[in-house]
């Protein structure tokens, strides 16, 4: 394992600070450049992009010869970045883009000891089409984040409750296809309720939810758990409620084997904002109810510990 010359580390901290104007543009790149989430996710995104910056390369190379490949390959993108169109709109865009220009040379110049450039051009290419194919998937992915969040408010203002059922059954249905969890059919609905089933990390669910005016109640969970005691023992439960519980019906069911866990709108609407994905939710939730006995651990209550 070559080591990274301190030259070629403080070019790369120029470059990167200065070929995305804006964080959010630098954020979206570094999750698709950086496969190393467990970084990423300690990144305090609210400072200055140099800030940011200075921090992930300062953890890519801590991490030694985990990350290597990782940071090795990041020297190697920026070095060969060469799309700066996103910066002529802006405010003296002509010199930001010549800034950007000269620190991707300044970088370039100290790629020759790693990598031969010419030799990996077609791997270049390859990689840029990949990381526009998956930034291509995460604005599909936002842009019906959006759609259904509108959905969602609509929804909350409607008096007509039986369309309402309806259009929470194919918005439960979008979302969990969205995220990959394909439920074994289309939840359907019957009566007040919603009924279906789908697979997460392994373990079998039965799902239901509810949007009624009052909140749900001891025996509607009740009956949920029958229908769980019934199934295979991996089988697990999700009972979603758009206006929540009583009280007594999360007591009821928090002591003993922990068969099912809850969700309500307000977690739904984090999921909405992209506050947190729906696999993260639910592993959260899971890990809750397992080791703590709460079933009922909100998105709220997760962010306020």
């Amino acid at each position: 394992m070559k080591k990274i010359s301190p030259q070629a580390i403080v070019a790369l901290e120029k470059a990167l600070s200065v070929i995305y104007w804006y964080k959010d543009d630098l954020k979206r790149y570094l999750y698709q450049a950086i496969d190393h989430a467990e970084i990423l996710s300690v990144i305090n995104w609210s400072e200055p992009k140099r800030n940011i910056v200075a921090r992930v390369i300062s953890m890519l190379e801590k991490n030694g010869e985990k990350t290597y490949d990782t940071l090795l390959q990041l020297i190697l993108d920026v070095s060969t970045f060469d799309d700066f169109t996103h910066l002529i709109a802006l405010e003296n865009g002509k010199e930001k883009v010549r800034q950007a220009k000269d620190a991707v040379a300044a970088l370039r110049k100290h790629t020759s000891g790693h990598v031969n450039i010419q030799q990996e051009t077609e791997f270049i290419k390859q990689r840029r089409e990949q990381l526009q194919k998956q930034t291509s998937e995460l604005n599909r992915v936002k842009q019906s984040i959006e759609q259904l969040k509108e959905i969602f408010y609509n929804l909350a203002s409607t008096k007509d409750f039986q369309a309402r059922g309806y259009a929470l059954e194919k918005l439960l249905n979008d979302l969990f296809l969205l995220y990959d969890l394909a439920p074994k059919s289309s939840f359907k609905i019957t009566g007040e309720q919603i009924d279906g089933a789908f697979t997460f990390n392994n373990d079998e669910y039965l799902l239901e939810a509810k949007w009624r005016n009052e909140l749900t109640a001891i025996d509607d969970l009740d009956a949920f758990s029958g229908k769980l005691q019934r199934k295979l023992d991996n089988t697990l439960g999700l009972f979603i409620s758009i206006n929540g519980f009583s009280p007594d019906a999360i007591s009821a069911f928090s002591s003993g084997r922990k068969l099912m866990f809850l969700m309500d709108g307000t977690d739904i609407m984090a999921i909405l904002d992209e506050r947190i994905s729906l696999p993260d939710l639910l592993r959260q939730k899971k890990r809750a109810a397992a080791h703590t006995g709460n079933i009922y651990l909100r998105y709220q209550d997760m962010i306020s510990k």
